[in-house]
């Protein structure tokens, strides 16, 4: 059975201010359901794994409303990174810990911030990546692209196998600008990178060893003191000193190199949530294209005249809005945000100049 992992990190600044660094996109609803984007990962993975082999990393902040969220994990299965390092450090700890316990398992790694409209097809869809990685390959899952993503890095792809549903990977390659991602979207090669890996802990690890061994010991010592008195102090001492850099970078890429990377392409409604205009764009909407997130709240929202808005009430009072239409606000207690939905991505400049500015309480 697949051991899952799933990395809960973020500075939530896409989304401020609803998301803040001390509460970070993934505990919130973000799903038009009352299950925040954690929970939903955690329900999805069910056909796959079970409560006792399913592994959240996250910061010390986050522990508290992590384990308040997912009941059913074990204590143990939740891990701790005393500061963030990126990817690949939080990705590696999970693996070594889970090499520990068993070391021919099989591990997928999903982030915790992900919405997935078709779930059952994601389950086929991991479900041969994980027979992929039985044969030693590391395993991704590609987004078959729907339109010329810049937002998104890519996977080149080779020439598939008959018989076999996966692919090489030839070459990740980073966001695009809009006409080279036009042109990958026309060869059918590409493939979205969503981040989502599928492998044997062991390949993983050796991997991790022939291309970052100071990253690779640390980890080995890291967990060898798990679940001892030592831990705590071994991890504050080592943790510092890994190396600060994504799995991408650091494994992936140089294993594709290495004709070591396969993916299976995915077509299930995929969408990372990357800020407030794609939430709007996946939620369902009212007849005029609004998206009211959290219709529960009172006194909620009050709408006149006004179209394709993204609305997000949580401050108790009421959000009324009259004869405007392409705009997102956010109302929460300290902070109102209101600006186009094409500015969307922009938000995170106002997170900057907040910390310029030294206002980290609304960061």
């Amino acid at each position: 059975m697949l051991y899952a992992v799933i990395p809960a990190g973020g500075s939530g600044t896409r989304l401020w201010p609803l998301s803040r660094a001390g509460h970070p996109k993934f505990l919130h609803p973000l799903t038009g359901t009352s299950a925040s984007l954690l929970q939903a990962t955690v329900e999805r993975l069910a056909p796959l794994t079970t409560p006792d082999r399913t592994l959240v990393v996250t910061g010390a902040a986050h522990v508290a409303a992590v384990a308040r969220q997912l009941t059913v994990l074990p204590e143990e299965n939740i891990l701790v990174e005393p500061s963030p390092r990126d990817s690949c450090a939080a990705i590696a700890l999970a693996a070594a810990v889970i090499a520990a316990r068993d070391p021919n398992a099989v591990m997928g790694s999903f982030a915790a911030d992900h919405l997935i409209r078709d779930p059952d097809s994601w389950v086929c869809t991991v479900q041969e990546a994980v027979r992929g990685a039985e044969q030693g390959m590391l395993m991704t899952v590609g987004i078959t692209p729907t339109r010329a993503e810049t937002g998104y890095g890519y996977l080149e792809t080779g020439d598939p196998t008959e018989g076999v549903p996966w692919r090489p990977v030839a070459e990740f390659k980073e966001k695009p600008a809009t006409e080279v991602a036009e042109a990958y979207v026309r060869s059918g090669r590409h493939l979205w990178n969503a981040s989502m890996f599928v492998w044997r802990v062991d390949v993983f690890l050796a991997e991790l060893a022939r291309q970052q061994p100071a990253l690779h010991a640390g980890v080995a010592a890291i967990a060898a003191a798990w679940g001892t008195p030592e831990q705590d102090e071994v991890l504050g001492a080592i943790w510092p000193t890994l190396p600060k850099i994504s799995v991408d970078y650091a494994v992936m890429e140089g294993a594709a190199t290495a004709g070591r990377v396969a993916t299976v392409p995915g077509d299930f409604g995929w969408n990372d949530v990357g800020d407030f205009h794609t939430l709007g764009d996946v939620l369902p909407a009212d007849e005029a294209g609004n998206v009211v997130l959290g219709t529960e709240a009172k006194p909620g929202v009050l709408l006149r005249d006004s179209s394709n808005l993204v609305v997000v009430p949580q401050s108790g009072r009421l959000v009324a809005v009259l004869g405007l239409r392409d705009l997102i606000v956010v109302d929460t207690p300290d902070a109102v945000l209101v600006c186009p939905r094409d500015r969307a991505q922009d938000v995170k400049s106002l997170v900057d100049e907040l910390k310029e500015r030294g206002e980290e309480g609304y960061v």
